[in-house]
């Protein structure tokens, strides 16, 4: 018979952001026995663009820390163009018949059929 295995709480929390001039700094405390801060960015102007929603930013910067976290020792991260389009398009609702979204949901879904323009399609490193 083999021993169990005992689990270990792990946790990625979001504590704060602070704005920096032309960045948007989160910090995200990763608990695993141990906890240790990371700070993430995000461009201010994605924000203003509407690139990016303030309250998408935690979770945008959660997802960039879980592909670093393997790869790297650094505590310090910068969310990428790239990455703003992607999370764009895997998260914004396509709009369902016969009801309207709203004005900062339409700006969304702008963005995103503007996808298949060149501009992202280079961003993504996209080729036809």
């Amino acid at each position: 018979m083999s021993n169990p295995v005992a689990l270990q709480y792990v946790a990625l929390q979001y504590r704060r952001f602070e704005n920096k001039g032309a960045v948007r700094a989160f910090t995200l405390r990763w608990s695993a026995g141990k906890s240790s801060e990371y700070f993430v960015t995000i461009a201010t102007a994605a924000f203003v663009a509407h690139r990016a929603r303030q309250q998408n930013g935690p979770e945008i910067c959660s997802l960039r820390l879980h592909r670093e976290f393997d790869h790297s020792p650094s505590t310090r991260f910068s969310v990428t163009d790239a990455e703003l389009a992607e999370y764009l398009i895997a998260h914004v609702p396509k709009p369902t018949a016969g009801v309207s979204a709203h004005k900062e949901d339409q700006e969304f879904l702008k963005l995103r059929a503007s996808f298949h323009s060149n501009k992202f399609r280079r961003i993504l490193g996209a080729t036809d």
